[in-house]
């Protein structure tokens, strides 16, 4: 049964009771992406470092994910079926102190595998998996390594943004501006969109353009996910009304602004598009030189009533 996921914001899996002891021991690579033909076999090495002074011992598991929201965030859902039976690797591993220690694994694709992405974790436990008893967590620290698997066939690409938009509101007074979208994929493996975000002015000109995955970021099958980019200003982030009228002066911008989005995802390149516009009113910095105009005016009106009454004196 093929797992989905919404996207892969991090590629290593990182649970631990005991932080101090996990972090001290690394596991690469931290993403692993293969594919095969239904009925193949693929064979792979993980390498697992022991940065402490004492000798480990660690477990062999596996388990599906599945999307939980469009952050990124993987779901674990156990391993009675789907590609985390289909793996296996030595189930105890002990590893000296300072010593690095290469794990085999192999991947046994099924020969009525429906062609699409499948997706998996190896974990490496501190508790024996087969010592506990149905429902019963693992104490300790956990390592993993995410597996994306491609079983290789005729597979529908389909996806694209199905919201594009400004975070917070349409009309902004001063940077940072944040763009969202979302990217939906309801093709049967995972795709990964590339491309810009250009924003323009009122007459056209490129005023920005952004990455619009900049961590290049995963989106698997029959999930969606939001992705962000953020328009960012020259200097610190101001904190009060003269602050915020100082950036608007470094960082000048007024009128209608218009952002387009456009990528390309999949093994075709197929493309998406998508348009938005908003708003900057530096309303901060106007005020400001408003009441700064408006006090010239009074000066000069008074001056020249003081001119004027000078000469008929």
């Amino acid at each position: 049964m093929k797992k989905t996921l919404a996207g892969l914001t991090f590629f290593v899996v990182l649970f631990t009771v005991a932080t101090e002891q996990v972090q001290a021991l690394t596991i690469s690579p931290v993403r692993v992406e293969v594919s095969g033909d239904p009925g193949q076999s693929l064979r792979g090495e993980l390498e697992l470092y022991n940065e402490q002074r004492e000798l480990k011992r660690f477990f062999t598991s596996f388990e599906n994910f599945e999307p939980q929201g469009e952050s990124g965030s993987p779901r674990f859902t156990g391993s009675s079926e789907g590609l985390a039976t289909w793996m296996s690797a030595q189930a105890e591993v002990t590893v000296s102190p300072e010593e690095k220690k290469v794990i085999p694994y192999t991947i046994q694709i099924p020969t009525d595998a429906e062609p699409g992405g499948y997706f998996a974790a190896v974990f490496l436990g501190e508790q024996d998996p087969t010592q506990l008893e149905a429902g019963e967590v693992s104490i300790g620290g956990k390592l993993g390594v995410l597996i994306l698997l491609r079983v290789n066939g005729d597979i529908k690409e389909e996806a694209g943004i199905s919201n594009f938009k400004t975070e917070g509101a349409r009309f902004f007074s001063s940077l940072p501006i944040t763009l969202s979208y979302r990217f939906a994929n309801d093709g049967g493996d995972r795709v990964v969109p590339l491309g810009d975000i250009v924003i323009k002015n009122t007459f056209g000109g490129v005023t920005k353009t952004l990455s619009a995955n900049v961590n290049e970021g995963n989106v698997l099958p029959s999930s969606a996910r939001t992705f962000s980019a953020v328009w960012e200003p020259h200097g610190v982030a101001p904190t009060s009304f003269f602050a915020t009228a100082l950036s608007q002066v470094r960082n000048f911008h007024l009128g209608l602004y218009t952002a387009d989005i456009h990528l390309v995802y999949g093994a075709k390149n197929s493309a998406a598009d998508a348009s938005y516009s908003f708003v900057v009113i530096p309303w901060h910095l106007l005020t400001i030189v408003t009441l700064l105009l408006s006090a010239l005016f009074v000066l000069v009106r008074k001056y020249n009533s003081w001119i004027v009454a000078r000469s008929r004196a």
